[in-house]
């Protein structure tokens, strides 16, 4: 058995922690299965926003005709784009695992593992998990973290398993753009993706079990962001899906997908679709790590159990990230590393995250951002509040780029003026909100001090000094 000081398990975010922990001088050991870089740099944020950018380019061609700009027609090179986005990706995750493979703190391991014993993880060779004796090693470490990560989520429909469906990891490494490409579920990943490949040409059906798509945003914003979305796209909101077949027309170069779905009501739809794209939120990565030998403890949908320090409910044993199931975001899990190397290092000066002012976006088109409470949050919990909303086309810049859906719009606690949520959709949120961010988290927090800031006439942030100054 060979003895660490610390075990990481995750190559994502973890890979900074065992970075910054061999650095301060403990033995380090990392395992990763899959690509170096977490879901972050494969399968996340990096490529889809790569993607995306090509979409926000075919979309400025399409309306540059708005703006006086004839453009007679453009074609997409598919094949580029996909190639250009993971070039880039592949090409950052081996540089990391080229450095790894060279270093021997932190030791890099590429088998999957699980944990064999409170402290002890056993990697297996062989692909069936099992091996014989001279497959396994086993090492193990006081401490360990868990940064394991999520996966998407597939739900049960009839025929689905049968089905030739993918879901965002295939997506996004598509050889072939599909003529017709339907999502089931209708939050933030559907909606990026469909605004990739629904820009570049491809019929796009969005079935949605809820009445509005990204449910979980402010209201104002899912109810406006729906209204935009569907005159774009085939939106087919309060269905579930109940079965999905496939129709190959005796040539399986051709064969469709047969969705059939229901609403409360009991009446149906039937579609016929290149492709299905499964976008049921997603899972954490926890089932196959045998917890139950350790003593870490799982929540009901299998996230992991941790305190305000991270620390699971086996002392030693922490997890941050996705797997904990808080906030899955990146920059949420780029916050908890820092805690977390804090208390490992110093467990008997343990410090709480602090997660004031936790920020997201949806990279679609319209772009979402927010941050804080929603109304029907604050509504919720009975807390006084006043409200504000400004649109985006009442301002110079808003009415130069004819964005005439943008908003933006501000929750004030109505004491003490201290801003309870802010939420934007339009051009240029997710840079927008960062103003509101700093206010939130480093300043006094209210929303005076966006109001009483001079801002450039007239740049697009006007748009959010006139929100504030609207209370």
């Amino acid at each position: 058995m060979r003895k660490f000081d610390l075990i990481v398990i995750g190559g994502g975010t973890g890979l900074d922690i065992a970075n910054a922990m061999s650095q301060h001088g403990l033995k380090v050991a990392i395992i990763e299965k899959d690509r170096m870089g977490g879901t972050c740099l494969n399968r996340g944020c990096i490529p889809t926003k790569l993607l995306i950018h090509s979409a926000d380019v075919a979309e400025t061609i399409k309306y540059a005709e708005m703006f006086g700009i004839k453009v007679n027609g453009f074609s997409v090179d598919f094949e580029k784009i996909m190639s250009r986005a993971n070039g880039i990706t592949d090409s950052d995750s081996d540089e990391i695992k080229n450095e790894l493979q060279q270093s021997e703190n932190p030791k890099l391991f590429t088998k999957e593992c699980y944990f064999s014993g409170e402290k002890e993880i056993t990697f297996v060779s062989r692909d069936d998990g099992r091996g014989d004796e001279d497959d396994f090693e086993i090492i193990s470490a006081e401490k360990i973290l868990i940064a394991t990560g999520t996966r998407p989520n597939i739900p049960k429909i009839k025929g689905l398993k049968d089905s030739k469906y993918i879901t965002s990891d295939e997506a996004l490494r598509l050889k072939k753009q599909p003529r017709v490409l339907t999502f089931v579920g209708g939050g933030y990943i559907a909606c990026e993706l469909a605004h990739f490949f629904g820009s570049l040409g491809t019929e796009i059906h969005i079935v949605q079990r809820n009445n509005v798509l990204i449910p979980n945003e402010d209201q104002d914003i899912s109810s406006k962001f729906t209204e935009v979305f569907a005159k774009k796209y085939n939106v087919h909101l309060g269905y579930d899906v109940e079965s999905i077949a496939e129709n190959n027309n005796g040539s399986s170069d051709e064969s469709r997908l047969h969705i059939l779905a229901k609403n409360s009501s009991g009446n149906s739809i039937e579609l016929e679709s290149d492709q299905v794209l499964i976008s049921a939120g997603r899972i954490p990565n926890t089932s196959s790590l045998h917890l139950e030998k350790t003593g870490v403890k799982v929540n009901e949908k299998g996230f992991i159990l941790v305190d305000e320090y991270l620390e699971t409910t086996k002392k030693g044993i922490f997890a941050l990230g996705d797997v904990v199931g808080r906030y899955q975001f990146k920059h949420n899990a780029n916050l908890e590393a820092q805690y977390v190397y804090s208390n490992i290092l110093n467990n008997d000066r343990k410090i709480k995250v602090d997660y004031n002012a936790m920020p997201h976006a949806i990279f679609s088109s319209p772009q979402v951002a927010g941050v804080g409470y929603t109304e029907q949050e604050l509504r919720k919990k009975g807390i006084e509040y006043l409200k504000s909303i400004y649109p985006y086309i009442q301002t110079g810049m808003g009415e130069a780029i004819e964005d005439k859906d943008g908003f933006v719009k501000f929750l004030v606690n109505k004491k003490d003026r201290k801003i309870l949520g802010c939420h934007i959709m339009g051009t240029a949120a997710s840079t927008l909100i960062h103003e509101v961010l700093v206010t939130m988290r480093t300043g006094k927090g209210t929303i005076d001090s966006i109001s009483k800031t001079i801002h450039i006439h007239p740049a697009l942030s006007e748009v959010v000094s006139r929100a504030a100054s609207s209370i």
